[in-house]
C-alpha cells in the first residue's frame, strides 16, 4: 500500500484521479492490515508531511496517517516512540532543524493522534526534560507558542515540582528576549498572539502549581532591574502582569520596598521599565502595580527613586497635561448633577470637589479658555486661600505618604476649528512658540516676509518664512519648529531649560536686521554681480557671523528705497533722550534706535510684590533693557527712583494700564545731588533735567513689562503680580520737527542691542552722566527755539497680541499668547492733534475716545489662543480679565500696531511687481513644494496611526497607551507644576517639562 501511495504522489495524474485513489486508501484503514505495512505507511506519512514538496503531498500524508492512526493505534504508538521522538527534537529529520516549526507541528498532531492512548504518560517524562531542554536555549517566540501550544494541550508533559520552578524561571528569562523586528500588520499581530500564548501557558502553571509562581515574578524582578547597559528586556514581559493575582499586591510590593539587598538604581530601572510597559497593547493592570509600586516607595520615603523616575518618565506617563484635558471636560456635568442633587453628602462632596478643582487650575496654570466655564459653575462655593491649595497639592507631593495619582491621554488627531496651526513644545520652548505666534500674527510684518524672494538661500529670514508658511498652511494640528529653534535660540540659551520670551524676541529682531544690512551690503560692494550670484554658502556664512562682527552701515539698496531693514520698517523708532542744565539751560539731546520698550513699574504699586532697591533709576532709562534672563539684573523690574532723585511724573493710580506704564517710562525727572549732570558749558556739576521722548513711531509698537524684580535679600528674581489694564486702542505721544518730520520718520532704525547677556547693562552704561558724552549727537540750542520748532502729535495704536506669563518667577512657568489679525488700516483714520513740549504724557481723554470709536467693531473680531500646540478662539472680554481670574496670568510682552493717520504714508502692505498688496501675498513654489511634501508624509503618517489604532483594537482587553515622544502634543505648562506657579513639588520646582 506505501508503495501505491508513494508512486500516486508523485505522479502526473490529474488530482481528481489522485484524489479518488487517496480516499480508497484511507478506506483500506478499516480492513486489517500487517503491523509491517503499517509501519512503513507511517514513515511515508510522515516524510510526506515534514519533507513534502506541495501541499498536496503534506495534506495527503496528514489524512493517511491520522485515517490508519485511529483504526491501528497501538502499531502507531509503536512507531511514535521515544526514540522517535528523541531523534525528532534533538537531531530533526531530513533536512529540517529539530527547531523548524514543522516538527513541532508533527509532534502536536502526534500527540492528539495519542490522546487517550497511555503512550502519551510513557512519553511525558521524556517531554518534561526536553522541553525544559528546548527552553534553556532561549528559542525564538514562534518555537515558544508551538511549545506552549502543546504543553497547554497536554499538561501532563510540564515540568513538575523543581523542575516546573525551573521551567517557570526560564521561560520568564526567555520572554525578556522575546524583540519584535516586525513593521507589517500582519507580523505584528502574528507576534502579539505568539507573545500571548506563552503567557496563558504560564498562567495555567501557576494556578495548576502556586509555589512556581513567586520564583517567577522574582525572575520578572531580577531581569527588569538589571542596571545592564548592553541587555535590554523585551516590553513582551508586560503581558504577565495580568494573570498575577490581584490579591498578592500588598505583599509583593511591601517586600520590594522593604528588601534591603534591592538598591536604589535597581528599583528605579525596574520602575522605569514597568512605566515602559503601558505601551503594550495587552497591558492590563501594569497601571494598577505601576501605582501600587509608587505608593509603596513613597510610604517608605525613597523619595530619591520616586524622583528619579519622575524626572525620566514624567513626560511619557502625563504627556500633553493629559489628567487636565482628560478631567476638564466632565467637571461642568459634574457640578450641575451635585447641585441638582439636593442630597447633604452631595453638597459636602460639592465642597470638597470645588476645593480640588481650584487646586487643579492652580497646579496647570495657563488655560484660560479650558476654565472660564469651570470657573463659572463653581463661582458661589468658597474659594480656598493660597496656602490652602499649596497645602492641598503637597499632600501630593513625593515627600508625602499620602499620594494620589491619575492618568490619560490626549492626541491632537485634527486640526483646530479655528483653522490656526499650533507650535510643538520641544521642551521649555513655550517662549519661542509664544513669540512666533504673535509674530505671526502681526499681518503686514507677515505679508512683508511672505513676499520676500530668497530662493537658494538659507538665512535666518529664509527659515522664518518657511515657518510661516507652515502656519499658514500645513494639515498638521501642530508644527514642531526644530529646525527655526536650532538657528534662532541666542547662544547663551541652555538647550531645555526655562528662558525669557521677551529677550527672545530682542534677539531674533536683532539677528534678523543685522542679518538683512550684512547680505545687502555684500551685493552692493560686490562688482556687477550676476542674479543669484551669491551662493547659499555665502549668504548662510553672512548669517552665522556674530551680531557685534558684521558691518553696521545701512544698505542704500534696500527693498523700500529708503535703506531700512524689514525689521526697521515694522518694529523700528526711534527714542531722543533730551537732558537740559538747569543753570546755564543748554541742551544736550542724543537720539537710539529701539524695538521696544521696557516698562517699568512704579514704586508705589510694585513695593508690596518685591523689593524696590534694583530699580529704575536716571542711569537705566534705556529701551532695550531690562531681560529678565541672561540680561543685566540691576534694569530688571526697574522704577525711577534713586538716591537723590526727585521726578516729575503723573499721578498713578491704584487701577494701572499700559498707557500709564508708557506715562511713566516718558515721565521727565531732575537729576540732581548724586545724579547731577556735568555740564560742559558751566564745565561742572549741574542740576538738570532729563526728558525721553519718541520722535519716530514704529509701525508695530512692542511693550515689555518688566514684571520681575531682583531681590538683593534672597538673590531670587521675584514676580510683580499687578493687574495692568490692557486698552484695545491707545496713542503713542511722538514729537515732531515741523521742519524735519518727514525726514525723522526715515531715518529709523532698529534697536542696537547685542546678541550677549549684557546687552542691557551696556546700554544702561552708556546712559551714565559720566559717559553721557560718548557717541552722543548734542545740539546745543536755545530753548525757547526748540520749543517752538516742535510739536506733539498723539500716534494711535490698535492691539494686536499679547504674550502672557503664567507663573510666579522667572525661573519656572509658561507663556502663552492672545493674538488676532491686524493692519494698519483696521480701525479708524486719526488726525494729528498738537501739543506743547512738556504735555508728554498720554492724554486720557484721547485713549478713552478711541476705546469708544473702536471698541464695538473689535469686539466682534476673532482673537486665537495659542498655548503650545492648542489653538482654540477667545476674544477681547477674556483677555482683558485674564488676571482677576487667574492671579498668575499676567500680560507681559504686548504689541500694537499703528493705525494710518491722514497726511502720513502708510507701510501697510509689501509691494510686490510695483502694486502693493492688501491681502495675504501668493506662495512661492519653493515653500509650496515643501509645504505639499510634508502634508504628503502627514497624510502617511495618519494612516500608520489608523492601522496601528485597528491592530489595537481587535483586542477586547487592549488598554494600549503609546509612548510619548518630543513630536507628540507637548504638556500643555512648562513646569512640574503646571504653570510653574508654586505647586508644591518643591524638590524639582527648577525644572521644566
Amino acid at each position: 500500500m506505501d508503495k501505491i501511495l508513494e508512486a500516486l504522489v508523485s505522479s502526473s495524474h490529474p488530482l481528481t484521479v489522485k484524489r479518488a485513489i487517496v480516499k480508497k486508501v484511507m478506506e483500506a484503514a478499516e480492513k486489517e492490515v500487517t503491523e509491517e505495512q503499517c509501519q512503513a505507511l507511517y514513515h511515508l506519512t510522515t516524510r510526506l508531511i515534514l519533507l513534502g514538496e506541495d501541499a498536496f503531498q503534506r495534506q495527503v500524508g496528514l489524512q493517511v496517517q491520522e485515517a490508519y492512526a485511529r483504526y491501528h493505534r497501538d502499531e502507531f504508538a509503536r512507531f511514535f516512540s521515544k526514540e522517535c521522538v528523541l531523534g525528532l527534537l534533538q537531531q530533526g529529520y531530513g533536512s529540517l532543524d529539530c527547531r523548524d516549526p514543522a516538527i513541532l507541528d508533527f509532534l502536536h498532531g502526534s500527540l492528539r493522534l495519542l490522546i487517550s492512548c497511555p503512550a502519551v504518560l510513557e512519553l511525558a517524562p521524556l517531554l518534561q526534560t526536553e522541553v525544559l531542554r528546548i527552553i534553556c536555549e532561549r528559542p525564538e517566540p514562534a518555537t515558544c507558542a508551538k511549545l506552549a501550544t502543546i504543553l497547554t494541550d497536554f499538561p501532563q508533559c510540564v515540568p513538575r515540582e523543581k523542575a516546573g520552578v525551573l521551567f517557570c524561571q526560564q521561560l520568564v528569562r526567555t520572554f525578556a528576549y522575546f524583540h519584535c523586528p516586525a513593521t507589517e500588520e500582519r507580523e505584528l499581530r502574528e507576534y502579539v498572539t505568539q507573545v500571548t500564548r506563552v503567557s496563558v501557558l504560564l498562567q495555567g502553571i501557576w494556578k495548576a502549581e502556586p509555589a512556581t509562581l513567586l520564583p517567577s515574578l522574582q525572575e520578572v524582578f531580577a531581569i527588569i532591574s538589571s542596571t545592564d547597559p548592553s541587555f535590554e528586556p523585551s516590553i513582551a514581559l508586560a503581558c504577565l502582569v495580568q494573570h498575577i493575582p490581584l490579591q498578592m499586591i500588598t505583599v509583593l510590593i511591601k517586600s520590594l520596598t522593604t528588601d534591603q539587598n534591592v538598591k536604589d538604581a535597581s528599583m528605579t530601572q525596574a520602575l522605569c521599565r514597568m512605566i515602559d510597559w503601558l505601551s503594550w497593547p495587552l497591558a492590563n493592570h501594569v497601571d494598577t502595580w505601576v501605582i501600587a509600586l509608587l505608593k509603596g516607595l513613597a510610604a517608605v520615603q525613597k523619595f530619591t527613586i520616586l524622583i528619579d523616575v519622575t524626572l525620566l518618565k514624567i513626560e511619557q506617563v502625563l504627556s500633553d497635561f493629559s489628567i487636565l484635558i482628560s478631567v476638564v471636560p466632565h467637571i461642568v456635568p459634574l457640578v450641575k448633577s451635585l447641585k441638582n442633587d439636593g442630597l447633604p453628602n452631595s453638597k459636602t462632596f460639592l465642597l470638597q470637589f470645588a476645593e480640588l478643582v481650584h487646586c487643579m487650575m492652580y497646579q496647570y496654570s495657563g488655560f484660560p479658555d479650558l476654565y472660564d466655564n469651570i470657573l463659572e459653575s463653581i463661582k458661589e462655593l468658597p474659594k480656598p486661600n493660597e496656602e490652602k491649595i499649596k497645602f492641598v497639592l503637597n499632600q501630593s507631593a513625593w515627600t508625602s505618604q499620602s499620594n494620589s495619582f491619575a492618568s490619560g491621554l490626549l492626541k491632537i488627531t485634527g486640526k483646530s476649528e479655528t483653522g490656526k496651526t499650533g507650535l510643538v513644545n520641544l521642551g521649555n520652548t513655550c517662549y519661542m512658540n509664544s513669540i512666533i505666534q504673535i509674530l505671526f500674527m502681526a499681518t503686514d510684518f507677515r505679508r512683508h516676509v511672505m513676499s520676500l524672494h530668497l530662493n537658494g538661500c538659507n538665512t535666518l529670514m529664509k527659515k522664518l518664512q518657511l515657518l510661516f508658511a507652515f502656519l499658514a498652511h500645513t494639515q498638521r494640528a501642530a508644527y514642531s519648529p526644530r529646525s527655526f529653534l536650532e538657528v534662532s535660540r541666542p547662544p547663551w540659551f541652555t538647550a531645555g531649560s526655562q528662558q525669557d520670551c521677551s529677550e527672545y524676541l530682542r534677539f531674533l529682531l536683532d539677528r534678523l536686521h543685522e542679518e538683512e544690512k550684512t547680505l545687502s551690503a555684500l551685493q552692493v560692494t560686490s562688482p556687477k554681480p550676476e542674479p543669484a550670484t551669491t551662493s547659499a554658502e555665502t549668504l548662510q556664512a553672512a548669517a552665522s557671523q556674530p551680531v557685534a562682527d558684521m558691518p553696521s552701515h545701512p544698505d542704500p539698496v534696500a527693498a523700500n528705497g529708503d535703506g531700512r531693514t524689514l525689521v526697521e520698517r515694522m518694529f523700528g523708532g526711534r527714542l531722543s533722550t533730551a537732558i537740559r542744565c538747569l543753570q546755564c539751560h543748554s541742551l544736550s539731546e542724543k537720539e537710539e534706535p529701539f524695538t521696544d520698550l521696557s516698562l517699568a513699574f512704579c514704586p508705589s504699586m510694585s513695593k508690596c510684590h518685591g523689593p524696590t532697591d534694583e530699580h529704575k533709576s536716571s542711569s537705566s532709562v534705556g529701551p532695550c533693557q531690562g531681560a529678565v534672563n541672561g540680561g543685566s539684573e540691576s534694569s530688571e523690574g526697574s522704577v525711577k527712583e534713586g538716591a537723590g532723585t526727585r521726578m516729575e511724573r503723573p499721578v498713578v493710580e491704584p487701577t494701572l494700564s499700559a498707557p500709564d506704564l508708557v506715562d511713566y517710562f516718558l515721565a521727565p525727572e531732575i537729576l540732581e545731588n548724586e545724579n547731577c549732570y556735568f555740564c560742559e558749558r558751566c564745565a561742572s556739576l549741574q542740576r538738570a533735567k532729563k526728558v525721553m521722548q519718541v520722535v519716530v513711531a514704529p509701525e508695530y509698537l512692542i511693550l515689555t513689562l518688566l514684571r520681575f524684580s531682583y531681590d538683593a535679600t534672597c538673590h531670587v528674581r521675584r514676580k510683580i503680580l499687578d493687574n495692568v489694564g490692557i486698552p484695545l486702542h491707545m496713542s503713542l505721544p511722538l514729537r515732531q520737527y515741523g521742519i524735519s518730520a518727514s525726514s525723522s520718520s526715515s531715518a529709523a532704525a532698529t534697536s542696537s542691542s547685542s546678541d550677549s547677556p549684557d546687552s542691557g547693562e551696556n546700554l544702561a552704561k552708556k546712559l551714565k552722566p559720566s559717559q553721557m558724552e560718548d557717541g552722543m549727537m548734542e545740539n546745543r540750542i536755545n530753548s525757547e527755539t526748540h520749543d517752538s520748532d516742535s510739536e506733539m502729535l498723539s500716534v494711535p495704536y490698535v492691539l494686536s497680541s499679547v504674550v502672557v506669563h503664567s507663573g510666579m518667577s522667572s525661573e519656572s512657568g509658561h507663556y502663552y499668547s492672545y493674538g488676532r489679525n491686524v493692519s494698519s488700516t483696521d480701525g479708524y483714520v486719526a488726525h494729528p492733534c498738537p501739543k506743547t513740549l512738556e504735555s508728554s504724557s498720554l492724554s486720557e481723554s484721547s485713549t478713552d475716545t478711541h476705546e469708544e470709536m473702536g471698541c464695538a467693531e473689535h469686539k466682534s473680531m476673532d482673537w486665537f489662543l495659542f498655548n503650545d500646540s492648542r489653538v482654540s478662539f477667545t476674544n477681547f472680554e477674556s483677555l482683558q480679565n485674564v488676571t482677576s481670574r487667574f492671579p498668575k496670568d499676567t500680560a507681559y510682552v504686548l504689541i500694537y500696531r499703528k493705525q494710518e493717520v491722514s497726511g502720513q504714508p502708510s507701510n501697510s502692505g509689501p509691494v510686490v511687481n510695483g502694486s502693493r498688496l492688501s491681502g495675504e501675498p501668493p506662495l512661492q513654489k519653493e515653500l509650496m513644494d515643501a509645504i505639499t511634501k510634508d502634508n504628503k508624509l502627514f497624510l502617511q503618517e495618519q494612516e500608520l496611526n489608523a492601522r496601528a489604532r485597528a491592530l489595537q483594537a481587535t483586542s477586547a482587553s487592549c488598554s494600549f497607551r503609546p509612548n510619548g515622544s518630543d513630536d507628540n502634543d507637548p504638556p500643555g505648562s512648562c513646569g512640574p507644576s503646571g504653570g510653574g506657579g508654586g505647586g508644591g513639588f518643591n524638590t524639582i520646582s527648577r525644572l521644566v517639562f
